[in-house]
């Protein structure tokens, strides 16, 4: 289609038609910036690197999603929340991720680009929503490198004996995690395929030690501790829980509040879904992977399965070495290996722990700096911030934000608390990427898509009624931080990005050409 066809037709006028908050990004801009680049000299400056196999691509996901959900979560979700039928809420929030796994598979083979979510609600939705889910994934994606790098310094502790007022979760001011945290921002800002690299030799050695817990641990599995499986409901008034630390789903419907039960199931379920947010970023490296088209399916799904799998079989194992009540919150896996006399194998689950945190924290980092680097391209950050390094090819002023940001958190605020953020972060994300689907196929059914999400709209629809009562399921308390964070959001989207987005200034000159035409 040449310029005046593009310019012309019926859909890139309804898209340019629409001004101010709900304006378009046109797919034909993000394809031709695709192309461009791809063309673009290799040793450019001004544009990412393609860099990046399948091989990495799943490095990168499992690298992300083996992590906190595994080594940290689990402790904490079963003890206050679900006990042994933790193994049930993975296993739910893993089918919940496979619908939206689905979704991103289509929306990424048919926009492979920097950006993700943030990029397919620009083109589907309208600019305040690309805002409101690019603020979002910055909080994903921040929060979670917190949440990991707090789990990093509790294990370190566990296996040094280090001291308590500078490691774990009861520390003042968390040092291990902000050590960590600066550290692997610097490896970020080298290179996509040198942070690969580092992740890829860290996978290898956490998926062999998950294999190892399941192997040996099974052998240590004692038949009581999974009585109950499913506890009896506990109201939160006979735990200590305050009224904030209810649902909404509870809050709504007028249910007594309460923990364990269905009711816990769910909210557990909601709470680790955050662990399962590694394929997203696999999505997000879109404009360094040297195939995209079928690389990113066969880097999202392969992410996805492989770590759902491991994710269950290690949550029986460990809710079957130790009764629930006595689950170690700080170390889960390392301390249960302990418990049974087989100290040695939990100093190796330690060490095991620190690298697979390690690699969360890591692609954490570099994906909220492709989020932010699309943002800042379009205009809605400033875009001196999205300058890429000459030599090394990555957003580095952004990634040194980030890495800031991040540190900040892992050093002064609790565990718990980011990790209910990170999910209902990464619930909302999904909710969109879903609902973007069936909107494109509506409004673009001439698009190339190398992948299909089957039974649409059908499947899609599910996926985002699905994803809203996950987040139904987590505390108002925690709803309540979100939405700070959106209206904080939003003040700088009304002071600066809608003012200086770059879809602002062509819309003038568009509508000129489409008039003439």
């Amino acid at each position: 289609m040449d310029g005046e066809d593009v310019f012309t037709s019926r859909h890139y006028r309804e898209q340019v038609s629409r001004h101010g908050v709900l304006r378009l990004k046109p797919i034909e801009d993000i394809i031709a910036q695709q192309s461009e680049d791809a063309a673009a000299d290799a040793a450019s400056p001004g544009v990412l690197k393609r860099r990046l196999t399948v091989r990495d691509l799943l490095g990168l996901g499992i690298g992300m999603i083996i992590g906190t959900g595994i080594f940290t979560l689990t402790g904490i979700e079963a003890r206050n929340h679900a006990g042994p039928a933790v193994t049930i809420s993975y296993a739910l929030a893993g089918l919940i991720a496979l619908l939206a796994a689905l979704c991103y598979c289509e929306m990424a083979s048919t926009v492979p680009t920097a950006g993700s979510a943030y990029t397919y609600a620009y083109a589907t939705l309208g600019e305040i929503f690309a805002w409101i889910i690019g603020w979002d994934l910055v909080l994903e994606f921040a929060l979670g490198a917190g949440v990991v790098s707090r789990g990093w310094s509790g294990y370190l502790k566990s296996l040094f004996n280090l001291p308590d007022a500078l490691f774990g979760e009861t520390s003042t001011v968390n040092v291990g995690g902000i050590l960590i945290a600066v550290l692997l921002g610097l490896i970020a800002m080298i290179g996509a395929k040198e942070s690969a690299r580092v992740t890829n030799a860290l996978v290898i050695i956490k998926v062999t030690i998950c294999i190892f817990i399941i192997a040996v641990g099974v052998f240590f599995i004692r038949a009581a501790h999974y009585r109950p499986f499913i506890p009896d409901p506990v109201s939160t008034t006979e735990n200590g829980r305050t009224g904030w630390e209810t649902s909404l789903v509870q809050a709504v419907t007028g249910v007594s509040p309460s923990t364990f039960g269905v009711a816990g199931i769910l909210t557990a379920a909601a709470v680790v879904f955050f662990a399962y947010s590694g394929f997203e970023v696999v999505a997000n490296m879109g404009e360094e992977t040297r195939n995209p088209q079928r690389d990113l399916v066969r880097g999202v799904l392969g992410t996805l399965g492989i770590c759902t799998a491991l994710y269950v079989a290690v949550c029986l194992v460990v809710t079957g070495m130790v009764k629930y009540t006595e689950i170690d919150e700080g170390a889960p896996v390392a301390e249960a290996f302990k418990s049974v006399g087989l100290g040695w194998a939990g100093a190796l689950i330690a060490i095991a722990a620190i690298c697979g945190l390690t690699s969360v924290i890591l692609v954490d980092i570099i994906g909220m700096g492709r989020i932010a680097f699309a943002m800042s391209r379009d205009g809605l950050l400033p875009m001196a911030i999205a300058r890429v390094h000459p030599q090394w090819g990555t957003p580095y002023r952004v990634i040194l934000l980030t890495t800031i940001f991040v540190a900040t958190l892992a050093g002064f605020v609790p565990l718990r608390a980011l990790a209910d953020m990170v999910s209902i972060g990464t619930l909302f994300a999904f909710v969109v990427v879903s609902a973007a689907v069936p909107i494109l196929r509506r409004t673009r059914p001439d698009l190339e898509r190398p992948f299909t999400v089957p039974f649409s709209p059908v499947l899609p629809i599910v996926s985002v009624l699905a994803c809203l009562y996950m987040m139904m399921n987590l505390s108002l308390a925690t709803w309540m931080r979100f939405l700070v964070w959106m209206v904080i959001g939003l003040v700088i989207y009304a002071g600066y990005g809608r003012r200086h987005a770059l879809a602002r200034r062509h819309d003038a000159g568009r509508d000129a050409m489409v008039t003439t035409a």
